[in-house]
């Protein structure tokens, strides 16, 4: 008899789902996209600092996995060229050298994403850029 219930039971409710529209509806996680998706190659993103001539500056700059690099003691003009497979990164720069002008520059495949600069004693300086 319980059994008979729960047939019964499970007859009606895919009965009323389908009266008011809730049956299944097509996953699209499978699905391809359409049209060709072209990559654009590596992106290049570099990183600059510059100064004063004869600054002597410290320098901190995330790579592409997103680990902090550091530099001590480093000469200005100084700049580094990493390259990415990824759409984008997170780009962050600082820098404080030992002069009273300091600056930065992030460019992300020939485009400058930001430029800041620093009038001040052991200027201190950083640019971000968070779609490189």
């Amino acid at each position: 008899m319980l059994a008979v219930v729960f047939a019964v039971g499970g007859f009606a409710v895919s009965r009323v789902r389908g009266m008011f529209g809730s049956q299944q509806l097509p996953t699209y996680a499978d699905s391809t996209p359409a049209g060709n998706v072209s990559s654009s190659g590596p992106k290049r993103v570099r990183y600059e600092i510059f100064g004063a001539p004869g600054t002597i500056a410290d320098i901190n700059y995330m790579d592409p996995a997103g680990e902090a690099q550091q530099l001590n003691d480093v000469a200005l003009p100084w700049s580094i060229e990493v390259e990415t497979d990824a759409p984008s990164m997170v780009a962050n720069i600082i820098a404080q050298g030992n002069s009273d002008f300091l600056g930065c520059r992030i460019s992300s495949d020939g485009e400058v994403k930001d430029e800041r600069t620093s009038s001040a004693v052991s200027a201190y300086v950083y640019c971000i850029a968070k779609s490189a």
